[in-house]
Parts: structure tokens; sequence; C-alpha cells
């Protein structure tokens, strides 16, 4: 009787259901925070759509305040639209979207993002999403979309079409319990941050007392799109196998692992049927569980090529040069992309560095400076749960006095970026990266090498600064002593530019 009471209360939830209870998991926890989560969402959709489409992408972002901790959000992008019938799936049902299910680098990955930012402005303010798109065939589709979080399915509240020119996607969220900053955890520094990785994207940016500020493009040119790549021996599961299996329409095992993993040639065939016992002629439809576990098992005891980085797309040291002089006009930049390694034994990955000195660089409010680090995963910006990523722990491992930094006081901005196919943050908010070994070893290994580089650029700074220091006494003290000097040998007075330029390595001109 006791279990029947018990289950009396028992109830299937649904993922929207879930994330409306749980907003904290998805970046909604605090007014600021909650605010810049919504912009970052839209934000990242509308790049990822225009790069898709081979488009250089214009964003603009605009904030209005319609009342106390009550605003309008509005994100546009110049991209290639999105067909009517997928609207209520992008804006309104969670795990939806076109990049949970492709083994390649993406700024967003799991079909939750801008869907949740839907459901945080429905729970604060009740009010639906307004979407207008257009594929570009001269009409605009404006729907205004809501969320059934017990069916986890978009709701369309109100539908219409606009006969007009245009192509891309603008998005209206109206939220409240949200609060308008200019702080390193705001809008504005989300949206620094994203030009930086991103000198390719032009951002218009109007805040909500009506300041423009626009991000303008450091370069034309459109980064290559990564490609999708098969999973890797070495990363994959059990499961993960068996999921491959069921859909493959190979005809037997071993045509199955050749095509469907990565580094897996017909010649290591032999080699893993003999070590694990599974008849490779099978259909890969006829695995079992204990076929699977066999085979990965098998994998684990072989040697196989790294896995293939064709679905990695790394912004480039140049490009970051260009964003971090483009944004900092700093005194001093250099940054770095360090070879491709891989974590878990088979998941690939790329660590980028820069880092810029003076100038803007450092600067974290009105009057904060000193070592400012800025983290990014596939070119999108972390800017909360510093604290807790392998990349500020990296950061502060550092001993910076080597180097010639003071973190507190020195003016410099550190820029990181981990690119991968699979990133492994540590939770659905997508802040923070966990504690995998190797990614620490190789975000402190690009740590120091742009370090050495600002150390010698520091170094070249001080020995400028004492030689023109003994300069100007030379300068001072040389043509008096000239002068006495040929007055006592009743000689005429020597020009002393050239002695003052062997002297101090400085350039003399005698008419200054």
């Amino acid at each position: 009787m006791l279990a029947k009471e018990i289950f009396r209360e028992f109830k299937e939830h649904s993922v929207s259901e879930f994330f409306r209870k749980n907003a904290a998991m998805l970046g909604y926890t605090g007014k600021i925070r909650s605010l810049t989560t919504i912009v970052h969402e839209g934000v990242t959709n509308g790049i990822d759509a225009a790069e898709e489409a081979g488009i250089l992408p214009s964003i603009l972002v605009a904030i209005k305040q319609i009342g106390p901790e009550h605003y309008r959000v509005v994100i546009e992008d110049n991209a290639s639209g999105i067909p009517k019938k997928f609207v209520p799936q992008v804006f309104g049902k969670m795990l939806a979207g076109t990049k949970l299910h492709r083994n390649v680098q993406n700024r967003g990955q799991q079909g939750i993002g801008v869907s949740g930012a839907t459901m945080f402005a429905q729970i604060t303010s009740g009010k639906p999403t307004k979407v207008l798109t257009s594929v570009g065939d001269g009409e605009i589709t404006q729907m205004e979309i809501m969320i059934d979080v017990n069916k986890n399915v978009g709701k369309v509240i109100g539908s219409k079409r606009l006969k007009e020119e245009w192509r891309g996607t603008r998005v209206e969220f109206e939220v409240k319990e949200v609060n308008y900053q200019r702080s390193r955890y705001g809008p504005f520094n989300y949206l620094r941050m994203t030009a930086i990785a991103n000198p390719h994207v032009r951002i218009t940016f109007v805040e909500p007392d009506g300041t423009l500020t626009i991000f303008e493009r450091a370069t034309e040119k459109m980064p290559k799109r990564p490609r999708p790549i098969p999973p890797h021996p070495w990363g994959i599961r059990s499961d993960d196998l068996l999921s491959l299996a069921k859909t493959s329409k190979a005809h037997t095992i071993a045509n199955f692992l050749a095509t469907e993993l990565s580094r897996v040639s017909k010649k290591k065939m032999g080699q893993i049927e003999r070590l694990s016992g599974v008849d490779l002629r099978k259909s890969p439809r006829e695995m079992t569980w204990e076929d699977a576990e066999r085979i990965v098992s098998a994998f684990k005891r072989m040697k196989f090529m790294s896995p293939p980085t064709k679905g990695l797309c790394p912004i480039g040291a140049k490009n970051i040069e260009r964003g971090m002089s483009q944004i900092l006009n700093p005194e001093f930049v250099y940054a770095v992309t360090r070879p491709p390694k891989v974590y878990r034994g088979g998941i690939p990955f790329i660590v980028e560095a820069g880092i810029a000195y003076g100038g803007d660089a450092g600067k974290q409010g009105e009057n904060s400076e000193g070592l400012e680090i800025i983290r990014f995963a596939n070119r999108a910006p972390l800017i909360f749960d510093q604290g807790g990523c392998v990349m500020t722990s990296a950061a502060r491992d550092v001993d910076w006095r080597r180097y010639g930094v003071n973190p507190n006081v020195t003016p410099v901005t550190l820029f990181l970026n981990i690119i991968s196919t699979h990133v492994p943050y540590t939770s659905a908010g997508k802040q923070s990266v966990a504690d995998e070994p190797e990614v620490y070893e190789e975000v402190r290994s690009a740590i120091m090498d742009v370090a050495r580089e600002l150390r010698r650029f520091l170094n070249r700074k001080i020995r400028r600064r004492e030689q023109m220091k003994r300069a100007g006494i030379f300068e001072r003290y040389l043509p008096i002593i000239a002068k006495r000097a040929a007055n006592l040998a009743e000689t005429d007075e020597p020009d002393v530019g050239p002695l003052l330029e062997k002297v101090t390595g400085v350039d003399f001109d005698p008419e200054e």
C-alpha cells in the first residue's frame, strides 16, 4: 500500500519542464548574467548561421529598457534565414537543431540555447518571442512563439507573411528580472570579446541609453568551414559503437568499422578480430553488447594515428592578432596556434593563445588594470564561472613575474581559445571547461609561448628606455664639454653628433 501511495505522484517530465525549473543550469542566474546569456544565445546562432551559408556575418544587438528590470532584446543577423516550418522547432523545442548529431566544431552543440532564451523570456514576462525571418525569396515570415513545456514543442501564437526583399533573422525577447550594466559580465564586454575572437564579424550594439558602438571587421576573409569527422577508436564507447551500427549501411562489421570510424584501415581488421574474438564478417546489426565491448577493449590495446583535424577550424595566430589590435589598440600583440592534440585518448583539440600589452589591454573596469584573462571555446566567449575553468587554473599556475608581468598592475590581456569537436564543458551553461590533464598542459604551454615573446618585448623596451636616458645625459653635457675644450685648445668647436650616435646608439640631430 505504501508503494502505491508513493507512486501515485509519479509523473514523466519533459526536457523543457526540467530546464524551466532549473534555468540556472543554462546560465540564467543573476540579473546581469541572465541578460548576457540571452545576447550570447542569439549572437552565437546568428554567426553560426551566416558562416554555414558562406556569408560574412553582420550582427545587430539592441537592448531597450521598458521598465524597472524589464527589457526588450533585439538580435538580428544577415544569415540564410529559417524556413517557416522550422521556426517553432528552432525557438520552441529543446534538444532540436542541426549541430548535436555532427562530430564537428561548433559554437553551440546542444540545441538548447536559443529555445532556452525563449523559455526564460516566457517565464519572466509571460510574453512570446517574436521572430522575423526570410530566406531571401521576397517574403518575410513573422511569428510569435511560446513553449509548451509539458510537451517540449513550440506553440505559434500568431503568424503572418510580409512582402519585402530581405534575408536573415530578427528575434525579439521581452524579459524581466534582469539588469543591464556595462561591466565585465555584461553584454557590452561579451560583444567586445566576440569581436576579438571573430575578426570577420561586424557587430552593431545599441545600449539602453542609446549609446551606439560598432565593432568593425578586422578582416574580410571568411574562416574555413570545419568538416564533420568520424569518431576515433580511442574515444569511442560500447554504446556509441552499437548506436552507429544500428544505422550503418555496411554489410559487415569490418566495413562498418572502416567507414564509420577514423584511422581504422582494412589492414587492422585481422588484429581487431584476433584481439576481440569477434567475427567481423557478421552484419553490424547483429552486433551484441558483448561484441561491442570486446571491440572497444581491442581498440585500447592497439596503435592508431591521431584523429584527423579537418573538423577543427582554429582562428589562426594572425587573425587573433588582428582582432586584439582592432579592439585593444595595444603597444604589443602576439599569438600562437598550437599543434593539434587529443584528450581522453581520442578527442582532438587545439589551443590558441594571444597576449596584448598596453593600450586598452588589461582594462577590466574604470579603475581596474592588470592581467585580464579572456576565455573562449570554439570562438565563443566564456565570461562566467571563470574560477572553475581549466584555462584560468593554467594561467594562474604560470609564474608571471618571470616574464616581467605583475598580474596586479601590468596592463596585459591574455587571450585563450580551445577548439574541439567536443569541448568538455563542466555544465549545460557552457561557461567553464573541465580540468582535463592534456588540455591543462596544452593551455599552460600556449601561455608560456606568448609570455616569452612579451618578455622579449618588455626587455627591449627597458633597454631602449635606459638607452634614451644615457643619450639624454650625453646630449646635455657633451656639447658643453666639447665647446670648452675647443676654447682651451683655441680651435673650432667639433660636431659632436657622430660621437653621440656612436656612444648612445641613438640618432642625434643637432637641429633639434
